[in-house]
């Protein structure tokens, strides 16, 4: 099929559902919004353009057909999310710039590097161990992202090349679908979990955060054993084993001697950034300042200067995508399509034995995710919906722990399923339609380890 023939068959696809009779008890405006989202989407799943591009006709769609005033349209990109994104990725390329991104992957590769799966394992291991202390799993990945960047160009792996899957991209991959574990296994370790939570105690369930993690380790540790030996097997890294590679990494360590002017401004500035994302919920920082301030710090240093901005294509390019799909997913949830589309799925699930219930609310929770740009608007939108379903019939902790559990682990199906994603799509390394290939599979991996493990785990811990 040809570029032209599929652009064909997006427009096509927006027209049917734009001019379909609008379903009774939604707005005329969320339905033609949809019509709008549905053909974007569906044009980087089927590769008739770039994201970029998809959502940036979106955008103008959408606002030439009146379906959204202009301010509307435009509030992402005054989103302090969109700007911590943005922030993330440049200060990425101050700790590369600077040499301290070169330091931490050699020595990485020196303790793990004997092959690119034991990499991969190392960014899991060291994840699981900080998820705890960062109540915003975006903040996490801006600390995981430089690292796992100068790994793979440390390895000779470039973005935007061939060399991509030499290494970068299968890190890139995995460290993209091990944070959507990782945010799960800990109460405190995403933004929506403790909101969740605060839902569920609504409905009768009472979560605390022992028990959250008893509940979650099983299934959760299950999947970040078996996720990385699963992308190494159908998303492989041409680079696989490197038994020489801890002996170089030793030699490189002792070439670059001990820290740099700049690199001791970099360390500083990240570690503060590090301490000002975790605390920030306490000292009522947003997070998005303290990532804006030490980019400051990072230019008055001399570590990341205005030309390394000029060049910094990819950090304007997200900005533009993630701010768009992000409003355009917050707008549909507005103006009522997401609880409508509830309301519909929980009519057709009428009569079903508890089992059955369960398991088609737990998929459909996660496959809806398609439409969402946030996980916590996802929640918002829906968990009180499915519990309200399903309470009658199914246990109450067991369908409420799922479904929290599930706001994490969905969010590797899409490139905007999560803003932790964003700065990985952005990276060179993957391309949006190998997130949707690679990070559907996950997800249903996952879906499967919670499900057949999780359940009678969850069942017998809050039973």
């Amino acid at each position: 099929m040809t570029t032209n023939t599929k652009r064909f068959c997006c427009l096509l696809l927006g027209l049917t559902i734009w001019f379909i009779p609008v379903p009774v008890g939604l707005l005329p405006q969320a339905w033609h919004l949809f019509a709008i989202f549905a053909a974007v989407i569906f044009a980087v799943i089927i590769d008739a353009m770039p994201i970029v591009l998809a959502s940036l006709l979106g955008l103008v769609a959408s606002i030439i057909t009146g379906t959204l005033r202009p301010e509307e349209a435009y509030a992402g990109f005054g989103e302090g999310l969109v700007l911590l994104i943005v922030a993330a990725f440049l200060v990425g390329r101050g700790v590369v710039n600077s040499g301290l991104g070169y330091r931490l992957a050699y020595m990485l590769v020196r303790i793990f590097g004997s092959s690119s799966l034991g990499l991969a394992y190392s960014m899991v291991a060291t994840d699981a161990v900080i998820a705890p202390a960062f109540i915003s799993n975006t903040a996490r990945a801006g600390v995981l992202y430089p690292v796992v960047y100068a790994l793979a160009r440390s390895n000779q792996s470039y973005p935007d090349e061939k060399s991509r899957r030499r290494v970068g991209a299968y890190l890139m991959m995995t460290t993209m679908a091990e944070l959507s574990l990782s945010s799960g296994l800990w109460l405190t370790a995403m933004g929506a979990n403790p909101i969740g939570v605060a839902l569920a105690a609504e409905h009768g369930v009472t979560i605390t955060f022992g028990s959250w993690f008893l509940a979650a380790s099983v299934p959760t540790i299950t999947a970040l054993v078996l996720m990385p030996w699963l992308l190494y097997r159908v998303y492989p890294p041409v680079l696989k084993s490197t038994p020489h590679a801890p002996a170089e990494a030793q030699a490189k360590l002792e070439e670059m001697g001990p820290l740099s002017g700049k690199e001791r401004i970099t360390l500083v500035t990240f570690i503060g950034m590090v301490g000002g994302w975790a605390f920030a919920p306490m000292l009522g920082v947003d997070n998005a300042s303290i990532a804006l301030l030490g980019l400051a710090v990072l230019m008055l240093g001399g570590v990341f200067t205005l030309e390394d901005l000029r060049k910094s294509g990819d950090a304007l390019e997200t900005l533009f995508w993630f701010a768009i799909l992000y409003t355009m997913s917050t707008e549909l949830n507005r103006l009522g399509f997401m609880s409508y589309l509830g309301d519909g799925i929980a009519g057709g699930l009428e009569g079903l034995p508890w089992p059955a219930l369960y398991v088609c609310l737990v998929v459909t929770y996660v496959v809806i995710h398609y439409l969402f740009v946030s996980q916590t608007a996802h929640m918002m939108a829906l968990f009180g919906v499915f519990l309200s379903i399903a309470t009658p019939q199914v246990p109450a902790p067991l369908i409420a722990m799922m479904l929290l559990l599930a706001t994490n682990f969905f969010s590797v199906i899409t490139p905007q399923g999560s803003s932790t994603n964003v700065l990985f799509a952005g990276s060179g390394y993957i391309t949006s339609r190998e997130i949707y290939k690679y990070g559907g599979l996950v997800t249903v991996m996952n879906l499967l380890i919670y499900l057949i493990i999780g359940t009678p785990w969850i069942l017998f811990v809050l039973s």
